[in-house]
């Protein structure tokens, strides 16, 4: 089944609670699609009216900083031995390469690759333990991941959210405008029709 369509047969308590959690483990490490758990929720918000917006914002942010500030403790406490058991866990994910590619992220660009890293897949899931693993002070996490997981939650709810309802009215419209051509072209064809009759009937009389 679709996650949307999914979504849409539970209560509106338990997308938020759905949403939250998922976006929270996904930011603790684990893979998860909790950019499409979210994006579905907000989707499904624009056409729904029991889930609040406002109220999926704030519960994917609160999952999203949540998760992160777990996932750097984890990192912090089991530091590279962690990396590399996640490796064999999930080698897709966590290979060498993928580690490599975000502890340079990090060195380069330090809190801005724990606020960045939150609109990219794989950054999203590395942020907070590889943060913990590379020591860097607590407090620049934190500013950086509350900063970056409001921006990106609450952001991505807004935006989906406000498009479905565009979408929604213009689909709305248009279905509108297909019944009145459809109406039309259906009375203009019947016009014809009839204009085609009449001259037929004086032809079938001369006969």
């Amino acid at each position: 089944m679709h996650v949307q369509e999914w979504l849409d047969t539970v209560p509106a308590v338990a997308v938020y609670a759905v949403v939250g959690l998922v976006i929270g483990l996904e930011s603790l490490g684990i893979p998860l699609p909790g950019e499409i758990i979210l994006v579905s929720a907000a989707l499904l918000s624009s056409q729904h009216g029991g889930i609040d917006p406002l109220v999926l914002g704030a519960c994917a942010s609160a999952g999203a900083v949540i998760g992160d500030s777990i996932g750097y403790a984890i990192g912090r406490k089991g530091g590279r031995p962690l990396l590399a058991w996640l490796g064999r866990k999930f080698p897709r994910h966590f290979s060498e390469g993928h580690i490599a590619t975000a502890e340079r992220s990090f060195q380069k660009w330090g809190m801005w690759a724990v606020f960045f890293g939150r609109f990219v897949a794989l950054l999203r899931i590395f942020a907070g333990p590889l943060a913990g693993v590379l020591r860097m002070p607590y407090w620049k996490f934190l500013i950086a991941n509350v900063l970056g997981g409001i921006v990106w939650a609450g952001g991505t709810t807004a935006v989906i959210y406000y498009v479905g309802v565009v979408a929604e009215s213009w689909l709305k419209r248009f279905s509108w405008l297909g019944l009145v051509l459809a109406v039309a072209i259906g009375i203009a064809s019947m016009l014809v029709l009839k204009r085609k009759a009449k001259k037929a009937q004086p032809l079938t009389a001369a006969e």
